[in-house]
């Protein structure tokens, strides 16, 4: 059992903050002032070199089961419909994100690359979703559920279960712990701006099941596990 904070009255918003920050760093291309012995890690390397990303990027359409005029919601999206295969999966994209970096690049952006799919991108948490109920086909939210508690992390899939339709498929993922990258990935996460969170997979599985979820598939990478959860 994990430990339950009272989440409701917890205010995030300093977490929310500094993953932020770390992120508008990264996407202005700012740089990083880390000490030498960190500069010094193969994972560093292979992050300065533009080889990590490949091994912590989950292949979230791989459990989507996109279909044509699908709609979408990517949570902590980055700059996704910029560099995935939107067009070739005929889904409509929203997106919400912290970033206001990222935020901008896409929604200035997005419409010159397809216009059609492209359905803009709002601020925000990803607790508090600027969605309508039933809104979605499809919601995905990878790559940052590290950067909190799983107490959190409920919150979230509270808030995704209200926007998701009946029929609908959220796809996120958690680092495994038990990764070979994992410790020193979260070393150097912290080094850059965010605490990682080194939580167990069953906690997870628990908070899922808690909120009326039910886990439908699952994929491990080298980093992170991708579930496919209904509810």
């Amino acid at each position: 059992m994990y430990s339950s904070l009272p989440i409701q009255s917890h205010d995030w918003s300093i977490e929310i903050d500094r993953v932020k920050q770390r992120f508008d760093r990264e996407f202005k291309q700012e740089a990083f002032d880390l000490p030498a012995e960190v500069e010094a890690m193969p994972i560093f390397r292979e992050w300065i070199a533009h080889n990590l990303t490949a091994k912590i990027t989950s292949p979230f359409w791989e459990l989507a089961e996109f279909k044509k005029n699908h709609r979408c919601l990517d949570i902590g999206c980055g700059v996704s419909f910029l560099v995935y295969n939107w067009r070739e999966w005929e889904t409509y994209f929203y997106g919400q994100e912290i970033s206001i970096v990222s935020r901008n690049a896409l929604n200035s952006r997005g419409p010159q690359l397809n216009s059609k799919l492209f359905k803009g991108v709002q601020s925000g948490a990803a607790h508090q979703l600027h969605y309508e109920e039933g809104m979605f086909d499809r919601v995905i939210a990878t790559g940052f559920s590290c950067y909190y508690p799983p107490e959190y992390w409920k919150l979230v899939l509270q808030e995704v279960k209200r926007v998701l339709k009946p029929d609908g498929i959220f796809i996120f993922d958690a680092i495994d712990p038990d990764a070979e990258l994992a410790e020193n990935w979260a070393i150097l996460e912290m080094y850059l701006g965010a605490e990682v969170f080194l939580s167990s997979l069953d906690q997870f599985t628990e908070i899922i099941k808690e909120v009326g979820g039910r886990v439908s598939s699952t994929k491990s990478g080298e980093l992170f596990q991708m579930y496919q959860v209904s509810f």
